[in-house]
């Protein structure tokens, strides 16, 4: 255990900097579970959140603070101008620790933070309405706190803990410190969603009480990515369940007595109900009390829409009837995790199916709800025709899923798999990157790149990308775009455009942010083209066709023997049907 400190929060400190400090997982867990043991009842559950480094619990854990919220806050309680400020972060690449070294030198105000006043100050601030009044209760939060509180303030409220305390080694804590099985503790967590209410029942010996909410959403279970068809029959075996992969937005669906009607929640867990009116409406008329898991996406006519048409629902908090009715959207359903006070999340998959169909959700006529598309592959060759049969349907993709899989909220495991393919790669030049954050602070790790302009010479953004290269490869370009920088911003680098990367995407959307007017979605770097020079990259005119194929969908992919995906071009249903055949999938 850490030495005592002056105040609640400052031990809570104390007690992260001992975990930060250690490499040992067994060390992390004992530090945890023996301030966790020592705790006032009433500060074990905000503790447990912060330790998830989340500053609230439940949907609303967000305190509506941004950077530019977080560092005027940080300013005004140190006293630094913006050039230090900005200094300082760039040191750290971490607002909690750039807070500490400003206040380091700062006369402490002798005040003592407890666990509680800081869940109060943070609720009072998602409370808040603006970002005045939000920036400063941050603030006079930070005057009360010594340097070191200062730290776990910034972090939490970025929800940015980084003190290697994953949430395992959480649940294993929770465990140890009232002695309750670690099985247990998981499947608490995974029910009630909420790492503090996990560690209440745990304390009180009450973790079998431990239910899935109607009303509050739970995260999704995720799926783990596999390169081809090969691989999702070693994977998963014999009978390999597939649904088409949709490029929409997940969804969890809850309607009971209790929740006011039906609620739709996203993949970030908040509430998107008023956005997708048809939707809900068309909810309301199933009876009982559920918990479904989808994907909503825009459809139309029997035919699943460009993502860029769902693209015009997003952000619109409540949608005018002409829009509804101009991109009409729906859930479709793939999984039932709840059914009538019964939670199913431990039932395998074929059963939960079974249990979805029985719901007899409307047609396709009806809309507002449907049906994944399902099937079943044995075999690799099967996995591959139903691939591109998925993507002839205007889908990302497949899902392949393990039928005797169990629901794991929030985890990665090989019951469900994603098998997805580039829609293509562009050969592009890099002009500008950042300095990374995270186990990548310290090294220039995110990639601005362009396309070259109609006149052959100029050069235009089209996007960023911060995934693809190893960490060797991202130490070496460090040293090269830090000799070749011709403007320092501080966290941007503007570089002379010299290295060519290719960049796979899924997507191709348009976008005011970027000079191209294009931006891709899911960008990742495929390689370095040591090969090419800049004035062999691909132009704005090649980023126009693919994005006119696209929303057309007239796009097969293809991979073939030597791994180059080669794009083919059909008009109609027939068409593609031998399009794909031709590719030998």
């Amino acid at each position: 255990m850490p030495p005592a400190a002056s105040s609640p929060f400052a031990t809570f400190a104390a007690t992260a900097d001992a975990i930060a400090g250690t490499t040992s997982k067994l060390a992390k867990r004992d530090l945890l579970a023996a301030y966790l043991r020592d705790l006032p009842a009433a500060d074990v559950p905000v503790a447990a959140t912060f330790f998830a480094g989340r500053p609230l619990p439940g949907a609303a854990d967000k305190l509506g603070l941004g950077w530019v919220q977080l560092s005027e806050a940080v300013a005004r309680a140190s006293g630094a101008g913006d050039r230090e400020l900005s200094q300082a972060y760039l040191r750290h690449s971490d607002v909690g620790d750039a807070a500490l070294e400003l206040l380091e030198h700062r006369r402490s105000q002798g005040q003592s933070l407890t666990m509680a006043d800081v869940d109060h100050a943070f609720r009072a601030m998602s409370e808040a309405a603006g970002s005045a009044p939000r920036t400063e209760l941050m603030t006079e939060l930070l005057r009360r706190a010594s340097p070191r509180e200062a730290r776990y303030l910034g972090k939490i409220a970025a929800r940015e803990l980084r003190i290697g305390l994953r949430e395992g080694l959480l649940e294993e804590a929770i465990a140890a410190a009232f002695e309750r099985p670690v099985a247990d503790v998981r499947r608490a967590l995974m029910l009630v969603a909420e790492p503090g209410e996990t560690a209440t029942l745990a304390r009180e010996n009450r973790l079998a009480d431990a239910a899935l909410h109607v009303g509050r959403p739970i995260r999704f279970m995720l799926a783990t990515p596999v390169a081809d068809a090969a691989e999702v029959v070693r994977r998963v075996g014999d009978e390999a369940w597939i649904e088409d992969k949709y490029d929409g937005i997940r969804c969890q669906l809850h309607l009971g007595p209790g929740t006011g009607g039906p609620r739709l929640f996203s993949r970030d867990l908040n509430e998107v109900t008023i956005s997708f009116p048809e939707v809900a409406a068309a909810a309301s008329r199933l009876d009982g009390e559920l918990v479904l898991d989808g994907e909503l996406v825009p459809f139309r006519e029997g035919s699943v829409l460009d993502f860029a048409s769902l693209q015009t629902r997003l952000g619109r908090v409540k949608p005018s009837p002409e829009l509804v009715a101009a991109v009409p959207v729906v859930l479709i359903a793939f999984d039932l995790l709840h059914r009538d006070g019964r939670d199913a999340l431990d039932a395998p998959l074929r059963e939960r199916r079974a249990a979805l169909e029985e719901l007899a959700l409307p047609d396709r006529t009806d809309g507002g709800l449907l049906y994944s598309h399902l099937a079943t592959a044995r075999g690799a060759a099967e996995v591959d025709a139903f691939f591109d049969d998925a993507r002839a349907r205007h889908n990302e993709g497949l899902m392949i899923k393990d039928p005797d899989s169990t629901y794991q909220p929030g985890r990665r495991g090989l019951g469900w798999l994603k098998l997805k393919r580039a829609l293509a790669t562009l050969d592009c030049v890099v002009v500008g990157v950042e300095w990374g954050h995270g186990k990548r602070r310290g090294v220039l790790s995110d990639y601005t790149f362009a396309v070259l302009a109609p006149d052959g010479e100029s050069l235009l953004t089209i996007g960023k990308a911060y995934t693809g290269l190893t960490d060797a490869e991202i130490t070496e370009m460090t040293q090269y775009f830090l000799a070749a920088t011709v403007q320092d911003h501080g966290r941007y680098r503007a570089v002379t455009p010299e290295i060519v990367v290719e960049i796979a995407f899924d997507r191709i959307q348009r976008s005011a942010r970027h000079r191209s007017g294009f931006a891709l979605r899911f960008p990742r770097i495929v390689r370095i083209r040591t090969d090419k020079t800049p004035d062999q990259i691909d132009d704005l005119a090649t980023v126009e066709r693919l994005y006119q194929e696209q929303a057309s969908g007239r796009i097969l992919l293809a991979t073939g023997a030597g791994g180059e995906t080669e794009r083919i071009a059909a008009v109609g249903s027939a068409e593609q049907g031998e399009a794909a055949q031709a590719s030998g999938s």
